[in-house]
């Protein structure tokens, strides 16, 4: 592979993309695009070149190492053939059949390591129809690249509105907490709430450092905790929930639509472990759920976020939280909601997310980003799952003249055996479940999170 003759220097590659792409870690994001129209991929070339190509100039770079051993991102000649990818399924089956088909080559996508001698992304063009498109695009891209944030980003900006090219695309509201100004300001002027403040991030930061070092969840139907998990097939499976439906549950219960989705998908992980088990269980088990660490208040545009001084620049811009799934006490599904709530409020507020950034500085700066990357994967290991979300636009889009009918996106390389994403378009929320295959049942757990789901709607709508 030729290097491009360019002005610019080779560029840093940020901490946590050093993390993300290490000997013991390798994290990428599938995104999967669904086509209500069958596929034409004569324009793909033009299209990668012109539009995707240019986004970010990580996409046409390699990471290497520096004089001083410091990784960089060096600009490199891009073979777009050697990323493009048309798998071939038998010819004239149904589409039920060719879901089991493209399930089997995402879990195949999944497990493979993208080549570090070429840039860190790839695309996989499905042209047969399944049960939900006529077609599929899926992108496999490094998580070195950037974060969720960054990452649909870059896809948006190959998108356009599907009614109306010449419009932008609108999101909903990117407010997760709904804290009020008089609420704040109401904790400032509280001796008694800053002492809960300084009392939560001691607890906080000190359980994260267990969780991170010596804490294991128990081994459970949705924890194997078996070495090399990461490397495992897995099984991708997702449901579409209407959000009106769930606002319908957040107005009832004075919460968020963040608080309804992570309350029902711990409800519904309960009612798995307890179908499995056939009696309540106590098993401790742990949830990893991300959080955006940005001040926005909506996307930014490429361009943006790509300049040096941009409020939301591109790159890894997350923290996470440790969060214990609450325990399965009664057949009311609504305090899981209000626990989650109360749970992530709390430590939101608290200062454990930037110390345990500040400690993975620390970690990184004497002893190295291989060291730091072994007790991210310790932190990832010693839990039991990861809940991460998106939010996406409220209109159709469309890529290339194809209109993109459903999308999600999924989390890979995780050591854990069970990770669940979340993307909100065109009203409604897709939930994506990425399960080790083998071990959890994917349709059963499927069914106890629609379970889980239609049981909140339920209590929420006998509230007077």
């Amino acid at each position: 592979m030729e290097f491009n003759e360019d002005d610019e220097g080779p560029e840093p590659v940020s901490p946590t993309g050093q993390y993300f792409n290490s000997s013991v870690l390798s994290i990428c994001v599938l995104a999967v695009l669904e086509s209500r129209i069958p596929i034409k991929d004569s324009s793909a070339m033009s299209l990668l070149k012109n539009v995707f190509l240019p986004i970010n100039s990580r996409f046409s770079s390699i990471m290497v190492s520096g004089k001083n051993g410091e990784k960089q991102w060096k600009r490199v000649e891009v073979k777009l053939e050697n990323h493009v990818n048309n798998p071939i399924f038998p010819a004239g089956l149904t589409p039920e059949s060719y879901d089991k088909y493209l399930n089997d080559y995402l879990s195949r996508i999944a497990m493979e390591r993208l080549p570090q001698t070429q840039p860190l992304w790839s695309i996989h063009i499905v042209k047969y129809p399944t049960i939900n498109a006529a077609g599929s695009i899926i992108f496999k891209l490094h998580h070195a690249l950037g974060d969720g944030f960054s990452l649909m980003g870059a896809l948006l900006s190959c998108l356009q509105r599907a009614d109306n090219p010449s419009l932008s695309l609108t999101f909903p509201s990117l407010q997760l907490l709904s804290n009020t100004d008089e609420e704040k300001t109401s904790i400032v002027k509280s001796v008694q709430k800053r002492f809960s403040w300084v009392i939560n991030t001691v607890r906080d930061f000190g359980w994260s450092l267990l969780k991170s070092s010596l804490i294991e969840d128990d081994r459970t139907l949705i924890r194997s905790g078996n070495a090399g998990v990461e490397f495992k097939p897995i099984t991708i499976t997702t449901i579409t929930f209407s959000l009106d439906h769930i606002k319908q549950i957040k107005h009832k219960l004075g919460v968020t639509i963040n608080d309804v989705i992570t309350g029902t998908i711990f409800f519904g992980t309960r009612l798995y472990m307890q179908a499995a088990n056939h009696k309540l269980n106590d098993e401790q088990s742990t949830a990893l759920v991300l959080l955006n660490t940005r001040s926005i208040g909506g996307y930014k545009s490429v361009k943006e976020m790509v300049n040096p001084d941009a409020e939301s620049p591109w790159g890894n811009q997350f923290g996470f939280l440790h969060v214990s799934l609450p325990k399965l006490e009664s057949s009311n599904p609504l305090p899981f909601i209000w626990n989650a709530r109360s749970i992530i409020k709390r430590k939101r507020s608290s200062l454990a997310v930037v110390l345990t950034g500040r400690l993975l500085e620390a970690v990184k700066k004497f002893r190295g980003p291989e060291v730091t990357a072994r007790f991210i994967h310790r932190t990832l290991k010693n839990s039991s799952m990861t809940l991460s979300n998106i939010i996406g636009p409220v209109e159709e889009m469309a890529l290339d003249n194809h209109p993109i009918k459903g999308l999600y996106f999924m989390v890979v390389g995780v050591p854990q055996s069970l990770t669940i994403t979340m993307l909100s378009y065109m009203g409604n929320l897709r939930v994506a479940i990425g399960t080790e295959k083998g071990f959890i049942e994917p349709q059963k757990f499927k069914a106890c999170i629609e379970i889980a789901y239609q049981k909140m709607l339920k209590a929420a709508r006998e509230i007077p």
